[in-house]
């Protein structure tokens, strides 16, 4: 039994097929036959694009990723320093 060669997609590649999904709706379970993906594999890169989204939204002079990090609402929460008095 012969094992099937791994193939590998380029970023741009990965882009246009969520994309396609994304903008065009057509359905993940049509693009997965199409170019013989698994479903898991394209939700794992619909995860990686979500995840990235605020990245790609950063302008490119401007918010370095130590300032994003900071500017992260969930993480902003935990580091807020604790202050008597203080009303937040």
């Amino acid at each position: 039994m012969s094992r099937r060669q791994r193939r590998k997609f380029s970023l741009y590649e990965k882009a246009a097929i969520l994309r396609r999904h994304l903008s065009d709706k057509v359905p993940v379970s049509d693009l997965c036959e199409e170019y013989k993906l698994q479903p898991s594999v394209f939700y794992q890169w619909q995860r990686q694009l979500l995840d990235h989204a605020a990245r790609a939204l950063t302008p490119q002079r401007g918010l370095g990723r130590h300032d994003l990090a900071k500017h992260d609402g969930r993480k902003a929460r935990r580091e807020r320093p604790s202050v008597r008095g203080a009303t937040w």
